[in-house]
């Protein structure tokens, strides 16, 4: 199963005010917020980073979510009222795993190497 759709899905599971998988798609920020990622995630990956941030920067706008091109996001992630929500560059979201507003998994300073947290599924 693709990451969208596990996304879609596991949406439809946390959140009981979704009533339909087409309202979830069309409205849901933070379902959009992580379909954009996906984009812009390949295009970091494929050596297109400008690309990529601009994609990035057009989500942040949107949708009000802060996620890095370069973060790993597993499938069946659920950002639920995402305004505030920032992932960085180095951060790990396993599957099964809900994120609240104004949740950051950002960095505390300027090291190099892996500096944002990591996130085990179903948490």
């Amino acid at each position: 199963m693709g990451k969208i759709k596990m996304d879609l899905e596991f949406s439809m599971e946390n959140d009981p005010a979704a009533t339909s998988k087409w309202t979830v798609f069309w409205t849901y920020g933070g379902f959009n917020a992580l379909m954009r990622h996906r984009f812009a995630h390949w295009f970091y990956k494929h050596g297109c980073k400008f690309f990529a941030f601009l994609i990035a920067k057009g989500t942040r706008k949107k949708t009000g979510v802060d996620i890095h091109p370069a973060a790993e996001i597993a499938g069946g992630v659920f950002i639920d009222h995402g305004v505030g929500v920032v992932i960085g560059e180095t951060a790990k979201v396993g599957t099964h795993v809900v994120i609240y507003q104004g949740v950051t998994l950002g960095g505390t300073g300027k090291q190099t190497g892996k500096r944002h947290p990591t996130i085990e599924a179903n948490v």
